[in-house]
């Protein structure tokens, strides 16, 4: 049975994408289906999901593809013919999806390679011209609370602290968040401080390299990153006799921490349902950090939860984990695969009122597949 995630998200979009190509259900309709699509530096994503019980929601269909569009953006400030071309074909991809399914609701959004690319926005009416679907270029602002409120059921309920990064191809966000006892059931609510970092594991490993990375090189990445977060004006959290801040714990959803806890596993091959939510300790992650580095560009290429797409960009994610864990001192780390498109999807089911409506949904079976 496809997982179902437990998520809240905050934002809205009131018209779906493409309605001259793609067929919606009705107000009302028993078997409602919403979508989300998230097309980042490194990775095109789609999820296709029915709400469930309260809160929740089931995954009909899913789609993600690497397609590096910001692949040399840093250098030239363009979106690559190559690079477009890639992401052109995943999307064609996810247009079928969508148009084989009666989609009452849809948000499709475009995150740091679309906003920081002199052709974005030309790149984005390509795509519209030729897959049908109008895809929003969001702000980091809300991205960064997309990628709380896709998280929020991971926060540990004696939380009082948490800080939640999603290292992404381009750009990284951190949010910092402080709850009180009057807990919001939408946890981007109780953001005190966000930043949006203007590096992610594509644009750092081309800036340092990320086939042959030494130690030398690694501490250089992580220094770099280090900078950037120096100049983010955000009051220390209080620390405990273990010089640990108390009750307080971070939260990371990135291919970078779903493929540390993947090596840590030993898994065979990667799977989401045992890595989503698995908590690794300060020491084991620094364990892991230092195995990766270890390991040269062939070995870590041929570890199955890491594999050949993501070879040359791992290590530079974890100077950015570093970098925050050095900020941010925790004794543990909470792993999430999940992130905007859960954000996305709950946000839209919760605006229109689908869990307020006591239906009983019919059986899984009686769904299209």
């Amino acid at each position: 049975m496809p997982p179902r995630h437990q998520v809240a998200a905050p934002g809205r979009s009131d018209r779906p994408s493409a309605p001259d190509r793609l067929r919606f259900a009705g107000e009302g309709s028993h078997d409602d289906l919403y979508a989300a699509l998230d097309l980042g530096t490194n990775n095109c994503r789609l999820l296709i999901a029915q709400p469930t019980r309260p809160g929740q929601f089931r995954v009909v269909d899913a789609f993600s593809r690497i397609v590096r569009l910001g692949e040399g953006l840093g250098a030239t400030g363009q979106l690559s013919q190559d690079a477009m071309d890639r992401a052109v074909d995943a999307l064609r991809i996810c247009a079928s999806k969508l148009s084989g399914r009666e989609i009452r609701r849809m948000r499709l959004i475009a995150t740091e390679a679309c906003r920081a690319a002199e052709n974005g926005e030309s790149f984005l009416e390509r795509v519209t011209n030729e897959t049908g679907l109008e895809l929003e270029i969001i702000n980091r602002e809300t991205e960064a609370r997309l990628a709380v409120s896709g998280c929020s059921s991971l926060v540990g309920r004696e939380a009082r602290s948490v800080v939640l990064f999603d290292i992404g191809g381009g750009s990284s966000e951190i949010a910092v968040i402080r709850i009180a006892d009057n807990r919001s059931s939408r946890l981007a609510n109780h953001i005190t401080h966000w930043t949006s970092l203007p590096v992610g594991v594509v644009t750092l490993s081309e800036r340092h390299g990320g086939r042959d990375v030494t130690p030398d090189i690694f501490e250089a990445m992580t220094q770099e990153v280090e900078g950037m977060l120096a100049r983010f004006d955000c009051p220390d959290l209080p620390r405990g006799p273990d010089g640990y801040p108390e009750d307080f714990h971070l939260i990371g959803t990135s291919g970078t921490v779903t493929t540390l806890a993947g090596v840590h596993l030993d898994l065979p091959r990667y799977d989401r349902r045992k890595v989503d939510g698995v908590w690794l300790s300060d020491a084991e992650v620094t364990a892991m950090q230092a195995k990766l580095l270890s390991w040269d560009y062939a070995g870590r290429a041929a570890n199955p939860c890491i594999g050949p797409d993501r070879a040359d960009l791992v290590l530079a994610g974890c100077a950015i984990l570093e970098a925050i864990r050095r900020r941010w001192p925790s004794s543990r780390m909470r792993v999430a695969d999940r992130g905007l498109r859960e954000g996305l999807l709950t946000d839209m089911m919760a605006d229109d009122g689908v869990w307020r409506r006591g239906r009983t949904r019919r059986p899984n079976t009686h769904r299209e597949r």
